[in-house]
């Protein structure tokens, strides 16, 4: 059994695509899965499957969730040895100054790589930064200077479509669900 987190995308928010995480909870159980767990009402799953091809498990789910919800929902699905390195692959000191920076992580869907991801978002010098991981991209910004920041841009561009933004807490939160 291979543990995974699914990161959906778009959803509960500003009361588009609502969706309870009690019905997405037996969602995922209707599909076979186990040890399924929501947490938060962004839209994040963590289950455990016998499947192991990443690619056929988050086509089946979004086939799924789609049909149920009758709107096109897509997602980011990530293994637990993916996610383990996704942490431990974070930059020196990510996280860590909470009170004047706001970190997240942007879970990029495929085919969407980091390495487009840094050549069309710009990042404002002494406020923001960005640092690119195997399928994320690691941002983080002055909370005192955010209205400056270059990264809220993204969500105005063509590629914010093929991303699911988790802040670190919730990031860390998965990660830990995923090792119980």
């Amino acid at each position: 059994m291979e543990t995974y987190a699914a990161l959906l995308r778009g959803i509960n928010v500003g009361g588009s695509n609502v969706i309870k995480m009690e019905d997405l909870k037996k969602a995922f159980e209707e599909l076979k899965f186990s040890g399924v767990k929501t947490y938060i009402a962004s839209g994040n799953v963590v289950f455990k499957s016998t499947g192991s091809d990443n690619a056929k498990l988050t086509k089946l789910i979004e086939k799924k969730l789609s049909e149920r919800y009758k709107t096109d929902l897509r997602l980011a699905l990530v293994s637990f040895k993916e996610y383990k390195k996704i942490i431990e692959k974070a930059p020196e000191g990510f996280g860590k100054e909470s009170k004047i920076r706001r970190y997240d992580v942007w879970f990029l869907l495929k085919p969407l790589t980091a390495e487009e991801v840094l050549q069309q978002v710009s990042p404002r010098e002494e406020v923001d930064t960005i640092h690119a991981g195997k399928g994320v991209i690691y941002a983080s910004r002055l909370i005192s200077m955010a209205g400056k920041s270059h990264l809220i841009r993204v969500n105005k561009m063509p590629i914010y479509q093929s991303m699911t933004v988790r802040n670190w807490n919730t990031t860390a939160k998965l990660f830990e669900l995923m090792k119980t």
